[in-house]
């Protein structure tokens, strides 16, 4: 079970960061992503890290703005936000497989997701 938190309002420009939890002792052998969706908007990829955090990818949209961090001892995976826009407004979820390919095409566990609103 894996779920999300640290979510809130924002203001343009501010910083967040997420966070995605699993109880389950296998998690750090799990490639973790974060999707988000917008109201009205398709769900879409936004970050993904193996299970090491040596391989990691994320969408054009939130390079050089969002990173990605995982503390395995904690089961803990997270995802830091800076310079957060209005656009970045959405409902964040956690999706957790062994592979990153299998992650990137939605294909693992979610979480309930934790919502980002980014106020201009």
């Amino acid at each position: 079970q894996l779920v999300e938190s640290g979510g809130g309002l924002v203001q343009a420009g501010g910083s967040l960061r997420l966070s995605c939890a699993a109880s389950d002792r296998t998690f750090s052998s799990y490639a973790i992503g974060w999707f988000r969706q917008a109201p009205g908007k398709e769900r879409e990829f936004v970050a993904v890290m193996n299970w090491n955090g040596t391989n990691t990818d994320s969408a054009d949209s939130v390079k050089g703005r969002f990173t990605m961090s995982r503390d395995n001892a904690k089961n803990t995976v997270y995802l830091h936000m800076n310079g957060l826009k209005p656009e970045d407004t959405a409902v964040y979820y956690c999706n957790a497989a062994y592979s990153t390919i299998t992650v990137k095409a939605m294909g693992g566990s979610w979480g309930q997701g934790t919502q980002v609103t980014v106020s201009s």
